[in-house]
C-alpha cells in the first residue's frame, strides 16, 4: 500500500515536498496613470486600486519599491482620444511621460509598457477603423510608433495587447531599426475576448464604443487556436509570450509551457481580482488563501510571470511567512 500521506503529516515535511513556490520576483503590478494633477481616482469596481496622476505616482510606486516585486505593467488613460489615437505615440503623452518620471526616479523597478491604442481611440478599438471594421495591417505602424515612443522613453519592455496580426514582427523591426534591440517585446499571444476584463475597461476607460473585440481578441472555446498565436508570435520575435485571463485558461497555459521552451507569462485579470474581492469583503471566501491559490495553480501550470492586481498584498504575505 501506498502511503502518500507519510509526507503530509506536517507543516515541515509538506514543506520540504513543496513543488511549486511563489516569490516575489514572480510579480508585476499593472498601474493606470491618467492625466492631470493630484489625481488618485479609486475604481469601484476593482476594489484597493487607483488611477494615479503623475505627481501622485510616488504613493504606489514607493509601495512597489518596497515589496520586492520585479516590476509594473503601465497603462495610460489621455486627456483627449481621436480616431487614430494619437496619443498614444505622442512624445509627451501621458503613458511616455510616466515612463520618464518612472525610470527618473525608480531606475531600478522594471517598467513594462502596454502597447495597444483601446485607451487612445475615442471608438475604444484596439486598431483602425474604417465602415465599422478594424483595420489590422493599417494599425501596424501605429503600434509601432507607440513602441518606439515608449523606448524613447525608457520603457525596459514593450508588450503589445492588441491581437492585431503580424505585430510582433513589425514592432521587432521598428525597435531594432530605430537602434533599441535590447528591449524586449512580450507578446499577449493568447488573448481571448473575455467576460473577466469588465473591471478593467472602467480602470482605463477603454471600453469599445460599439460592438466587441471579437473580430481580434481569440474565441474563448478554441484552445488548439491558441498554440498557433503563441508559435506565430515567437517566430516573429517574442521574448516572451503571455495567456490572458489566467483562471479559466490554465489549461491552455500548461500546453504552452509543455510544447514551447519559451518564458511565459500570464495576467491575473481585473474580473478575476474583483470577484476575489468581492468574495473576501462579504465573508464567503479567506482572501489571503484563495489568492495564494489561486496564484500558485498559474505558477504550476508554467507561468515565470504573473501579472496580478493582487501583486503588492501577496509580496507582503510572503514577506510575513519568511519572517515565521
Amino acid at each position: 500500500m501506498q502511503r502518500f500521506r507519510r509526507l503530509r503529516k506536517n507543516e515541515t515535511i509538506r514543506s520540504m515536498m513543496r513543488e511549486t513556490r511563489l516569490h516575489p520576483a514572480d510579480l508585476i503590478y499593472p498601474i493606470f496613470v491618467i492625466e492631470g494633477e493630484n489625481i488618485k481616482n479609486p475604481v469601484d469596481s476593482m476594489p484597493g486600486v487607483y488611477q494615479y496622476s503623475i505627481d501622485r505616482l510616488n504613493e504606489i510606486m514607493d509601495k512597489v519599491k518596497a515589496s520586492g516585486i520585479s516590476g509594473v505593467l503601465l497603462f495610460g488613460i489621455p486627456a483627449c482620444k481621436d480616431e487614430m489615437g494619437t496619443q498614444a505615440y505622442a512624445k509627451d503623452g501621458i503613458t511616455q511621460r510616466a515612463v520618464s518620471y518612472i525610470k527618473k526616479n525608480y531606475p531600478e523597478i522594471y517598467c513594462i509598457v502596454d502597447v495597444c491604442l483601446c485607451e487612445y481611440t475615442s471608438h475604444g478599438h484596439c486598431g483602425v477603423v474604417r465602415d465599422g471594421q478594424i483595420i489590422n495591417d493599417e494599425t501596424l505602424p501605429l503600434l509601432c510608433r507607440m513602441s518606439v515612443s515608449l523606448a524613447e522613453a525608457g520603457a525596459d519592455m514593450i508588450a503589445p495587447s492588441d491581437m492585431m496580426d503580424g505585430r510582433v514582427e513589425a514592432i521587432r523591426d521598428a525597435l531594432d531599426l530605430n537602434g533599441f534591440e535590447g528591449i524586449p517585446i512580450m507578446a499577449y499571444s493568447a488573448k481571448f475576448a473575455s467576460a473577466y476584463y469588465g473591471p478593467f475597461r472602467d480602470a482605463a476607460h477603454s471600453a469599445p464604443g460599439f460592438g466587441d473585440r471579437k473580430s481580434y481578441q481569440m474565441d474563448f472555446a478554441n484552445g488548439q487556436e491558441a498554440v498557433r498565436e503563441i508559435a506565430s508570435d515567437i517566430e516573429e520575435g517574442a521574448d516572451i509570450v503571455m495567456v490572458k485571463p489566467g483562471l479559466a485558461y490554465l489549461d491552455v497555459l500548461k500546453e504552452a509551457a509543455l510544447t514551447f521552451d519559451m518564458p511565459l507569462a500570464v495576467y491575473n485579470v481585473s474580473g478575476e481580482y474583483s470577484m476575489v474581492k468581492a468574495a473576501a469583503a462579504n465573508g464567503w471566501i479567506d482572501e489571503r488563501r484563495i489568492v495564494t491559490e489561486n496564484l500558485t495553480a498559474m505558477k504550476r501550470a508554467g507561468a515565470k510571470i504573473i501579472i496580478t492586481y493582487h501583486a503588492l498584498d501577496m509580496a507582503g504575505w510572503l514577506e510575513e511567512e519568511r519572517r515565521k
